[in-house]
């Protein structure tokens, strides 16, 4: 009925936007979509981009990006937020300041610093500011193996280098740590630290290069599970059996490296 009240799952993403569809907010607002979540936006950039690289970028102001977070908060409310490309420190700062600002509920920080192809996505300068305010607000921090090495400053190239580099980023402050070992040989696994205990997540490793947009999919795919209430091991755990049917499922669309697909067809709500 028209005007009656709907309960759902609320995630604000915090993002920059992927023209090609693969990634960034459109990748998120499809998977929190597929899990039953409804999705709200906040973009922090535009790029143009498509499956062979990042053309150009350009960053919205920090002012604006806060506004759009602020009029979807002081509104619709939200019970997870999920923040993946930020582009500058002077939105980083914003998007930490709001947050203390308003507490929504629990959040989910993708630390996007590099495309896959290899093109820069955060500010060299943002990295601090990133660690210094940001992240101890996480519920739960998704780095890659680059993006862990980036954030502390050294390689990591083992499983037993992942569980070091996820106590250390813990001492930042955030609830839990994941660190993604996708760029390892062998079986893809994911080590997730609270502080006290390490889980580790595994999967078989599918031979294929369509993967754009897997990083944004699985941190997007937490929210949507931490919004339901679930607890971070078991959004985990529901985000790495999605994340890994959207790679089996990915589409081999462009000349370089295809999307991932959050879109597959699928039997539960996860």
């Amino acid at each position: 009925m028209a005007g009656s009240a709907i309960t759902i799952p609320r995630v604000l993403i915090v993002a920059g936007s992927d023209s090609s569809g693969g990634a960034g907010i459109q990748a998120d607002l499809k998977t929190v979509s597929a899990l039953g979540a409804y999705g709200m936006t906040a973009v922090t950039a535009l790029t143009a981009q498509n499956t062979r690289g990042v053309f150009e970028v350009v960053a919205l102001e920090a002012r604006f990006v806060a506004r759009q977070m602020e009029v979807c908060l002081e509104d619709i409310g939200c019970d997870a937020v999920k923040t993946g490309m930020l582009a500058t420190a002077e939105i980083v700062e914003v998007v930490a300041e709001t947050l203390r600002k308003h507490r929504p509920c629990p959040l989910v920080v993708d630390p996007v610093m590099i495309a896959k192809t290899g093109s820069p996505l955060l500010d060299p300068r943002a990295v601090e500011t990133l660690k210094k305010m940001l992240i101890p607000l996480a519920a739960v921090v998704t780095p890659n193996l680059p993006e862990a090495g980036a954030l502390l400053g050294r390689d990591i190239k083992t499983l037993d280098q992942m569980r070091e580099a996820a106590r250390a980023i813990r001492e930042l402050g955030p609830e839990n740590v994941l660190i993604k070992g996708g760029h390892l040989e062998g079986s893809a696994v994911d080590v997730l630290f609270d502080g006290k205990k390490f889980l580790e997540y595994r999967a078989g490793r599918i031979p294929t290069k369509n993967t754009h947009g897997t990083g944004c999919i699985f941190a997007s795919a937490i929210a949507a599970g931490l919004a339901k209430g679930k607890t971070a091991p078991e959004s985990v755990a529901a985000a790495k059996e999605f994340v890994t049917a959207a790679i089996s499922d990915g589409l081999a669309l462009g000349g370089g490296q295809g999307p991932a697909n959050p879109m597959f067809s699928r039997g539960t709500d996860g």
